[in-house]
């Protein structure tokens, strides 16, 4: 028998140069892709979530992570009431156990309010049982302490990958994005949130991403984001816009014109072109 020998010669590569830079280009590019696709708010390619409304209807969602919050939490739900205005708060469960009693007051004044985890981590690098359990002790905080709410859930962030839309459809909850931002997580002058808004504003049927806590702490100053949202809701009642929940907004909605239907099955649905939408959208 002939023995086995090691031939350390070197082997004709099936790739000649131009090959070879082609290809690690293309690696590049779906790698960027994939990475944007994790967190850009109107990215579908892990499966579909719920992003805007109709177009043309002269709806308006305005949205709220990272609560309850003092005092600005507080200080919203007054102008909301003044305005007559009903909000969608995404809140983190556990400053829902520490600030109960605000988290009860955003419920009695009939906003509805929504799952953003426990602890707010960036769950494209938590596993699916880290997932499962984030969701799970926010919706129990939630249900400990206002009893009923929505079955929507934000991703801390915006981030998400197929795992994570997997463990929130199994939970029974709903994923909302957004398609306009307020930029407002580093407290920004109220003028820079609402002209950034207004450089995004679509002809209705906006989900608008605003902050009215910090996912670090309690006692974050959102005080900018209140004057602005007083500032908008007259701006935008003015021109003839209403503003409702997000759960009201979905009832209009179709998989053409939000990225989700409630109650569809999540498909992975068209890339978006980049410049769709930032990098994170801005949520913190």
């Amino acid at each position: 028998m002939t023995p086995l020998t090691s031939d350390l010669s070197p082997l004709p590569s099936i790739y000649n140069p131009s090959m070879l830079s082609a290809l690690i280009g293309l690696t590049a590019a779906a790698a960027t892709a994939a990475g944007y696709q994790s967190m850009a708010p109107t990215g579908q390619w892990y499966g579909r979530t719920f992003t805007h409304g109709p177009r043309g209807t002269k709806q308006i969602a305005l949205t709220y992570d990272d609560g309850p919050n003092d005092r600005h939490t507080p200080d919203l739900l007054e102008v909301l009431a003044r305005h007559d205005v009903k909000a969608t708060f995404f809140m983190i469960g556990r400053f829902v156990r520490e600030r109960h009693e605000i988290a009860r007051a955003v419920a009695a004044a009939g906003h509805a309010i929504g799952n953003h985890t426990f602890m707010h981590p960036l769950l494209i690098f938590k596993s699916a049982a880290r997932t499962r359990l984030e969701l799970t002790q926010c919706r129990q905080a939630l249900e400990d302490t206002i009893g009923a709410h929505s079955n929507l859930f934000r991703p801390p962030f915006g981030g998400r990958r197929p795992a994570t839309l997997r463990v929130a459809r199994e939970l029974g909850l709903e994923t909302v994005m957004w398609n306009v931002t307020g930029y407002d997580w580093n407290a920004p002058p109220a003028s820079v949130i609402e002209a950034k808004i207004a450089r995004q504003f679509h002809s209705g049927g906006d989900v608008i991403l605003l902050h009215d806590g910090f996912h670090r702490a309690l006692g974050a100053d959102r005080s900018q984001t209140v004057i602005a949202t007083g500032n908008l809701i007259a701006r935008y009642k003015d021109a003839g816009y209403s503003f409702v929940t997000v759960p009201e907004m979905m009832k209009t909605a179709t998989p053409q014109t939000s990225g989700r239907a409630p109650g569809s099955r999540a498909e992975p649905g068209p890339p978006a072109r980049p410049g769709l939408a930032r990098w994170g959208g801005g949520a913190r």
